[in-house]
């Protein structure tokens, strides 16, 4: 029987404010940055199109368009949310440094930095928001 590797994911505020977001199975050990992203993504988009959730709210938010097709709050679940779009637009996020991932206690800085799971192991997703002003 194959072994898969569990990840757990949080989200962070800058407040120091924590939530599990979910559980993450990986069938190897060492999985990249860009993996752990689409991973999320894919499982997030997977749970509102299900009906897991009734309200989309994952690492980042539908488009406009989207949403204007939805409504803001969604009475039953719609199937278009497209997936490898909201990844696109994570790991561009990432990328301009608009989320920060924490991985083994340090920030990751590469879309194609290799993450070592262990037993316990937790990344932490940290979305960062510009100031209004300035």
């Amino acid at each position: 029987m194959p072994t898969t590797h569990t990840l757990t994911v949080r989200d962070e505020s800058t407040l120091g404010d924590s939530t599990v977001a979910r559980t993450l199975e990986f069938p190897t050990e060492t999985i990249t940055v860009r993996e752990l992203i689409r991973e999320r993504v894919y499982q997030e988009v997977q749970d509102y199109q299900r009906g897991i959730d009734v309200r989309f709210k994952g690492l980042v938010e539908p488009s406009p368009d989207e949403v204007a097709l939805n409504g803001p709050k969604a009475v039953r679940p719609r199937r278009d949310v497209d997936w490898k779009a909201q990844f696109d637009i994570a790991c561009a996020a990432y990328e301009r440094q608009q989320i920060l991932i924490i991985a083994n206690d340090r920030q990751t800085t590469s879309l194609d930095e290799t993450i070592t799971l262990t037993r316990g192991s937790v990344v932490s997703f940290l979305k960062l928001t510009p100031l209004v002003g300035g």
